[in-house]
Parts: structure tokens; sequence; C-alpha cells
């Protein structure tokens, strides 16, 4: 039986990995939230390492706070760079397959196209600039990884879009929804489904991906949909808007391109509004 790792198990997509772990009795799921396995700490990694022989790591552990990020850099940092590549190290060491998630946030969003693996890198926040530099530190260590860049994660777990809407709706607020930003809603739990398959099928072409649900949307527009889903159209005024004030800058358009990912693996990616959906309608 494998030992899977799955680090941040407490956030968002660790709890996804959570909920769907007991559907795989051939796998042996370990889940440590940050404070039980520091990713920021070499030597509490190599203990865990050295007690346990893990065959896969899965690391959901990170700093995901885009606004904050701008006035705690140095946090950041220490998380999503220094923390990926001691992670890699330990993982190299011990001889364990690295799964890591990155950003669309690594890109300027000045392209008219989606997003290639190979397209130029250039983060206009401290958030995105902090995860690049975990991809390219981790690279440099470990060869045996899959990096996975994502987008506007939601589910039903933790802090997300998804969930500050169904709040909002039953506040019955009106909304005032952003169209200055284009990219992909992804459900959490979709990618937490990927992951595992790769592991089944032990799938070892290495690398860099890109991964979101398929199509494109504005923050809008998948408001949009999550009050057409809920039954709350009606319900809920809902207003676009041009002029959202953040303290990070955003890319305009972060669609990801899924070629890559689709040609190397035999496993299909849903349309971000049949998957959404399919969440609302649990």
């Amino acid at each position: 039986m494998k030992n899977i790792l799955v680090t941040g198990a407490n956030g968002q997509l660790g709890a996804c990995f959570k909920k769907i772990s007991a559907n795989y009795s051939q796998l042996n799921f370990v889940f440590k939230s940050s404070a039980e396995a520091d990713i920021t700490k070499k030597a509490n990694l190599k203990k865990l390492f050295s007690e346990i022989k893990f065959d896969w790591v899965i690391n959901c552990a990170a700093y995901t706070n885009v606004e904050k990020a701008e006035s705690e850099e140095e946090k950041a940092f220490k998380i999503n760079a220094d923390g990926a590549k001691n992670l890699a190290e330990v993982c190299d060491e011990f001889g364990a397959i690295l799964i890591h998630f990155s950003t669309d946030y690594v890109f300027d969003g000045k392209a008219e196209n989606p997003y290639k693996e190979t397209d130029t890198t250039n983060p206009i926040n401290v958030y995105g600039a902090s995860k690049l530099k975990g991809e390219q530190t981790l690279a440099e260590v470990l060869s045996d990884h899959f990096i996975f860049r994502t987008s506007w994660l939601y589910s039903e777990f933790g802090h997300n879009f998804y969930k500050t809407i169904l709040r909002k709706i039953d506040e019955k607020a009106e909304l005032n929804i952003t169209t200055s930003q284009t990219g992909t809603p992804t459900n959490a739990n979709d990618l937490a489904e990927f992951v595992i398959e790769i592991i089944v099928s032990e799938n070892k072409d290495f690398g860099l991906y890109h991964f979101s649900n398929l199509g494109e949307a504005t923050w809008y527009d998948f408001a949009e949909a999550i009050l057409e889903f809920t039954g709350n159209s009606e319900e809920i005024r809902l207003n676009e808007s041009n002029d959202f004030k953040t303290i990070a800058a955003r890319p305009e358009y972060s669609v990801l391109n899924k070629n890559k990912l689709q040609q190397g693996f035999s496993k299909p990616v849903l349309d971000w509004k049949e998957s959404l959906k399919k969440l609302t309608n649990v």
C-alpha cells in the first residue's frame, strides 16, 4: 500500500483530498495540518519522513492571501518559496514524488489567448512572485515532481468566492461584482480527483501543467452562475462593477491553456459551469 502525505490538510484543497480519500482504500493517506507539518521547518519534515516512508507527497500548504501578501512579503516567500524548496529537498532525500500547486497569478494578464506552460511569466503581485519562486526552486532541486498551476479555486470548504456569494445570498445582500478580470473558476474537488488518479495510475510524466476547468468567465459571470444554479437569480440583485479596489494588482486575463494536460492524461476536465452546477446540486 502506498503512503501519501498531504500537507496543509486543513486548507480548502487539503479538505477536498480528505473528502475523497475514503474512495481509495488502496492508498494510505496521512493528513497533516500546516502546524503538524510546517514546511518552513526542514528538520521537522525530515523527522516525519524518517518515521513514515512516503511514496507521494501532495503539498497543499501555501500562503494564499493575495491581499495580505503585499504587506507580508517575507512570510509569503517563506512559505511559498522556501517551504516548497524544503519539501523538495526532503522528498529528494527520502525518494518521494512531490505534487505541488501554483497559480495563474504567475502571469501579468496581458495576453489575449490562454497561457501555455511555456509562456513568459511576469507576476504583478507578491503572491504570484512567491509562487513562481517556489516553482523554480522546487524544479531545480527535485526531478520527480508535478507542478499544477490552477486558477480561481473554490469548493464547499475554506474561504473562497463561491462561499462568499452563498453567504451574501443568506444575507439577502445586493452584489456588486467586477467584470475587469477574466479567468476560469476551478472546482477544487476536480483538481483533487485528478491528482489522486495520477497516483493510482502511477503516471510518471513529470513536469509543469496547467489545470483549471474549461472555459472562461469574469467574476461577475461566476457570481451570476452561482445565483442561477442555487435558484436565487430573481431574489438577489447583481450589478456589474469596474471599479473594484484591491491592494494587490490582479492580472486582467489569466485563462490557462490545458492542451498539454489533456494530451498527457486520460481523465477528462469539466467545463467550469458544469462543475459548478454539480457542486450546487449536491
